[in-house]
């Protein structure tokens, strides 16, 4: 029998956070990288403008179209670390648009994911200092885990948390980053004492721990660092609601109703909030 918690829900909130993780935030770390990598080459000014050109369909949700200028900067400089992180953020944008009722949608999926993989792990090869590399690897491998078995979602669980914490470590200021180690602090402490006892013996391998307290500490972290971010706002208040502070749970979500939508998720993460409201408006 298998133990009774899902495990997949801690890496779909990676997805989610990965929408919203802009290219502004990347290139933060990335301009750093660009002038090792000399970025005032012959081919500087078609880079920047393919750049340019990326930012704005990503800004438009094509992710895909903008994939395709992003490999254009590839064949111009190998080793273009913002094209390389952007590249995995496209690819796990085109993946969570796959529709889940196709027969093949997992495969599919799966396969947008581990191209998100590859840019990212090139990315941290590109700039091994950089916040990004480790923070992309950690969401691409998030969604990969999203749609794989349960023996597999836990074997990477470690590895995801070891991603966020080096991006946190190069950069304290990720809010991005604490944002998923907020929502993977909430999961990891959901799961129950019964279900790690038997966890080693069905699939070999122990649960990392988790805490509320970490899980409400990381998300208000990241609101100051993204204070316009809505999703961040509605998973504290989840990780209010499991500590039974029903008030302060209400104050967050009415506060990222407030907030205007920027990120293709975000209507999304408002309808859930909405319901969420309401159903502990009485709490």
């Amino acid at each position: 029998m298998k133990p009774a918690w899902n495990i997949t829900l801690v890496f779909v909130l990676l997805s989610a956070v990965a929408g919203a993780a802009t290219s502004e935030q990347a290139a933060r770390d990335g301009a750093a990288a660009q002038i090792r990598q000399g970025c005032c080459s012959p081919n500087g000014g078609e880079i920047e403008r393919l750049h340019h050109v990326a930012d704005r369909l990503y800004a438009q949700f094509k992710p895909r179209e903008a994939a395709a200028e992003l490999r254009k900067i590839l064949r111009l400089d190998h080793h273009n670390f913002q094209a390389l992180v952007k590249l995995a953020r496209a690819h796990i944008d085109i993946g969570d648009s796959i529709p889940e009722d196709g027969a093949d949608s997992r495969e599919r999926k799966i396969k947008e994911y581990q191209q998100a993989e590859d840019y990212a792990r090139r990315a941290l090869k590109v700039d091994p200092g950089s916040t990004w590399g480790y923070f992309w690897v950690a969401a691409a491998v998030g969604n990969i885990a999203m749609v794989s078995p349960t023996a597999r979602q836990i074997e990477l669980a470690g590895e995801i948390r070891d991603h966020v914490e080096k991006a946190l470590s190069l950069d304290p200021e990720n809010g991005f980053a604490h944002h998923v180690y907020g929502v993977w602090h909430r999961k990891m402490a959901e799961i129950g004492v019964a279900s790690r006892a038997i966890a080693p013996l069905i699939y070999g391998r122990s649960l990392p721990a988790g805490s509320l307290d970490k899980s409400i500490e990381y998300l208000k972290r990241a609101i100051a660092f993204n204070p316009t971010v809505i999703v961040s706002r509605l998973e504290l208040a989840r990780s209010l609601i499991a500590r039974e502070e029903w008030e302060a749970a209400r104050r967050w979500l009415r506060s990222a109703l407030e907030l205007p939508v920027q990120f293709s998720d975000d209507a999304k993460h408002k309808r859930a909030a909405e319901r969420l409201l309401r159903d502990i408006q009485d709490r």
